[in-house]
C-alpha cells in the first residue's frame, strides 16, 4: 500500500476522534457555557448534519482544484475552526465551529475517498478503502476514550486542542507528499457526475449505506445506557464496552479489506457480503434479547462492532464501483449516505426508546434497518444473477 494511504489514515483518525468524541464532552461544555445539557448535546447532531450536506457541496466546488490543495485546504480550515472552539466562550460561535468542522471533514473524505482508489490497482482498492477507514475505527478505539479521558482530567477545550495538534502532522504530510495530478487529468464534469446517481444500482447502494450505518449508530449512540440501566454496569465499565466495539470494528475492516472488500468488480454483492449482511439483524435481535448480561454484552458488542463496519466497508467500496462514472463525487455520495444513516439512525432508537421506556429498544430499531439492508443487498445480488455470468 502506498504510504501516503497511511497519511490519510490519520488526518481521518483526528477528524473521527472529532466527531464522535463529543458524547463524553458533553457535562463539560454544558457547564462551562451555561447552557443546558440539551442543548450542549446538539452540537453531535449539528456535526452529523454537516456532514450530509458537506459531502456533495465540498466536493463539487473542490472538484476542479488540484488535489493537493483540496485536502491541504480542508485538514487546514478543520485545525482553525478547532482552535476557535477551544477559545470561544459563546455557545454559539461553538455551535458554528462544529458545522464548519464537519463540512470540511465531509470534504477531505470525499477527496480523500477518491484519491485512495486512484493510488492503486482495481483489485487492491479494497485494502485501500480499509486502510482509510481504519482511521475511524481507531478512532473509536483509541480517539474517543482519549478524548473523554483528557476532557475529565483537563477540560473539553484541551480535547479541542489535542484534536488540532494532531491534524498538523498529517497536514504537513499531506502538504509535502500529496501526489500530483495525473498528467492530462480530465476535466470534471460536475453535473455528469451528478446525473449518476439516476441509475439503479448507484441508489440502492446509497439506500444500503444509509440504513446499515443507521443500524449501527441507532444502537451504538444508546450503547452507554444500555450497560448502566439494563445490564446495571458500572459507569466505569462503559469505556471498556465502546472499546470492544471499535475492536471489533477494526477487525472487521481489515478483514473486509484483505478479503476482496465485498464486492465483484462491477460492484456485485459476493457470498460473504451477503452472509455477513444476513448476521447483522440478527445479531442485533441477540443483543436487544442478551444484552441484560455483562458477558453477551461484551461479546455481542465486538461481533456486531465487526459485522457492521466490515459490511460499511463493502457497501463503501460498493458505491465507489458502481459510481465509478463519477469518479470526483463517488466519495462524496457515499459519506452523505453514511452520515444520513449516522442522523436516522439515533433518531428513531431515541423515539423507539422514549415511546417503550426500554433502552433495548434501540438494539430493535438496529435489528430492522439491517434487516431491510440484508432485502436491499439481496435484491442486489438476484439482479446481478439475472446478468452475465460473474465468473
Amino acid at each position: 500500500m502506498p504510504v501516503f494511504l497511511h497519511v490519510l489514515g490519520l488526518a481521518v483518525f483526528a477528524q473521527g476522534t472529532s466527531e464522535f468524541m463529543l458524547s463524553g464532552l458533553v457535562p463539560g461544555i454544558a457547564r462551562d457555557l451555561s447552557v443546558p445539557v440539551a442543548a450542549a448535546a446538539s452540537l453531535t447532531s449539528a456535526y452529523a448534519a454537516g456532514m450530509v450536506a458537506g459531502a456533495p457541496l465540498m466536493a463539487a466546488w473542490s472538484a476542479r482544484w488540484p488535489r493537493r490543495r483540496a485536502l491541504a485546504g480542508f485538514l487546514a480550515a478543520f485545525v482553525v475552526v478547532h482552535v476557535a472552539g477551544a477559545v470561544t466562550h459563546d455557545f454559539a460561535v461553538l455551535f458554528a465551529t462544529r458545522i464548519v468542522a464537519a463540512v470540511v471533514n465531509a470534504g477531505f473524505l470525499a477527496v480523500a475517498l477518491s484519491v485512495a482508489t486512484s493510488l492503486v490497482t482495481p483489485e487492491k482498492q479494497a485494502r485501500a478503502m480499509a486502510v482509510l477507514l481504519s482511521g475511524i475505527t481507531l478512532a473509536c478505539v483509541v480517539g474517543v476514550p482519549a478524548g473523554a479521558l483528557l476532557g475529565e482530567r483537563a477540560g473539553w477545550r484541551a480535547a479541542f486542542w489535542a484534536v488540532a495538534a494532531l491534524c498538523l502532522p498529517a497536514l504537513a504530510l499531506v502538504h509535502r507528499s500529496a501526489p500530483a495530478d495525473p498528467a492530462g487529468r480530465a476535466r470534471v464534469r460536475v453535473r455528469r457526475e451528478i446525473g449518476v446517481l439516476r441509475a439503479r444500482p448507484v441508489r440502492s447502494a446509497l439506500a444500503l449505506a444509509a440504513v446499515v450505518n443507521g443500524a449501527t449508530f441507532a444502537t451504538f449512540a444508546c450503547l452507554a445506557v444500555v450497560a448502566t440501566d439494563t445490564a446495571r454496569l458500572p459507569e466505569a465499565a462503559v469505556p471498556g464496552l465502546l472499546a470492544a466495539f471499535g475492536v471489533g470494528a477494526f477487525a472487521g475492516v481489515a478483514v473486509t479489506g484483505r478479503t476482496g472488500g465485498g464486492v465483484d468488480g462491477a460492484g456485485r454483492p459476493r457470498r460473504g457480503l451477503v452472509l455477513a449482511a444476513a448476521a447483522l439483524p440478527a445479531g442485533w435481535a441477540a443483543l436487544a434479547l442478551a444484552g441484560t448480561a455483562a458477558v453477551p454484552l461484551f461479546a455481542l458488542a465486538t461481533v456486531q462492532g465487526a459485522l457492521s463496519f466490515g459490511v460499511g466497508t463493502a457497501v463503501v467500496n460498493r458505491v465507489l464501483r458502481v459510481a465509478s462514472d463519477a469518479p470526483a463525487l463517488g466519495g462524496s455520495f457515499a459519506t452523505a449516505a453514511l452520515n444520513t444513516g449516522a442522523v436516522a439512525g439515533p433518531l428513531l432508537a431515541g423515539a423507539a426508546t422514549a415511546a417503550t421506556g426500554d433502552q433495548r429498544a434501540a438494539a430493535w430499531i438496529s435489528a430492522a434497518l439491517a434487516a431491510a439492508g440484508l432485502a436491499l443487498t439481496a435484491a442486489a445480488r438476484r439482479t446481478a444473477s439475472a446478468g452475465p455470468p460473474r465468473g
